[in-house]
């Protein structure tokens, strides 16, 4: 739900949202108020001393000759990482949530123009400074890179009208049937086969999501039904990114593709297409008449909600750097518990024990799923 140029908990760097995934869920693909520079640079200071080093964080070793102090100092730069990535990813949902129930806001297409449009103008400013570096973006590379922008799109839009219906903590635990998906796609279109422990955690997030559906007091048909849609997009999207992703890389002068690189395609591409799909949901008429836009206070929620998306991307992409693909995707998923306590209380949202329990169980899948594609790598 932000910028996330890959899905988040499949578990991608989505943008999250998933904006997630916002890189967050394939890993969107998921987004803080302190400044962008700031962080970007404590983001280069961890890939150097990553490369040069050679630490493994995930083992608790050093290599030699690295000097005591930069030793100290790493393990900080770990949690400093895995807090930064876990407040910004919660804050992106919830500061989404706010605005689109609390305030009522109609226009969930507007808004994520608006964020998008908050990231490019962003990272443009960071690569004409030197900060981060991008690729340009040719008309090879838009046009091998468009029809992933399309899903990309759809999944945001989704994320958006899904998360306007249904509670934050029912969000998360059906976002677990996009892991489902993926696995299934993975297995028809790249010949994977998963271990048995994935395919049991996969078989408990779907008796979770079902069960939860099914106890759900603030049960909205018109929202699961974007929720659902919203698993198609971003399991496709995450898919669709593999097979694409080397062709991206050969149409570009680099013969590379980075992350920001990604960030910026995504959200560029998507500014064209979400302003056609604003007229074509009519949100225009909206737009003009609705005394939300009149509010200081609503542009500065707004805005927030854009720097959000975009930290996702870099706090998400610093913790992986200093941690591990492993230590990454557990996070993400013992995330989600605070995240669906906070969505709860924070929304006063009306629920049965029997619906606690089923949420519960679900994100306890989500755990034991990660586990065991960590154990399925190994």
């Amino acid at each position: 739900m932000g910028p996330r140029n890959v899905p988040a908990e499949s578990n991608t760097l989505n943008r999250t949202g998933d904006r997630g995934n916002k890189f967050h869920e394939v890993g969107v693909l998921s987004q803080t108020s302190s400044p962008v520079r700031r962080e970007v640079g404590r983001l280069s200071f961890a890939m150097k001393s990553h490369e040069h080093n050679e630490v493994d964080l995930e083992d608790g070793k050093a290599g030699k000759g690295i000097e005591k102090p930069v030793h100290r100092k790493l393990p900080n730069q770990a949690l400093l990482s895995g807090l930064a990535y876990c407040i910004s990813s919660c804050s992106m949902i919830l500061v989404n949530k706010f605005v689109l129930s609390s305030y009522n806001f109609n226009a969930g297409i507007s808004l994520m123009l608006y964020q998008n449009l908050i990231s490019v103008i962003i990272v443009v400013v960071l690569s004409l400074m030197g900060l981060i570096s991008t690729e340009p973006l040719t008309w090879r590379l838009i046009k091998v890179w468009f029809p992933v922008n399309v899903i990309f799109v759809g999944m945001l839009i989704t994320s958006m009208f899904s998360l306007k219906y249904i509670n934050v903590a029912m969000v998360t635990v059906l976002k677990n049937v996009t892991n489902v998906i993926t696995a299934v796609g993975e297995m028809y279109i790249f010949n994977k086969h998963h271990e048995s422990r994935v395919w049991t955690a996969l078989f408990l997030m779907i008796i979770s999501a079902v069960s939860g559906g099914i106890t759900d007091i603030s049960f909205h048909a018109v929202g699961y039904a974007w929720q659902i849609a919203n698993c198609f997009l971003t399991a496709s999207y995450s898919l669709t990114l593999r097979k694409i992703m080397d062709t991206a890389k050969q149409v570009t002068k680099s013969g590379n593709l980075n992350e920001f690189s990604m960030v910026l395609l995504n959200n560029t591409l998507s500014l064209p297409l979400g302003l056609l799909l604003v007229f074509a949901f009519n949100e225009v008429d909206y737009l003009y008449e609705t005394p939300l836009l009149r509010l200081p206070v609503f542009w500065c929620v707004m805005t927030l909600s854009g720097f959000l998306g975009l930290a996702i991307s870099f706090t998400s992409m610093w913790f992986l750097h200093q941690t591990g693909a492993t230590t990454y995707s557990l996070v993400g998923s013992l995330n989600k518990i605070p995240l669906s306590i906070a969505g709860i209380v924070l929304f006063h949202v009306p629920t049965s024990l029997q619906n606690s329990a089923s949420i519960f169980f679900g994100l306890l899948a989500g755990v034991f799923f990660a586990r065991a594609k960590m154990r399925e790598k190994s």
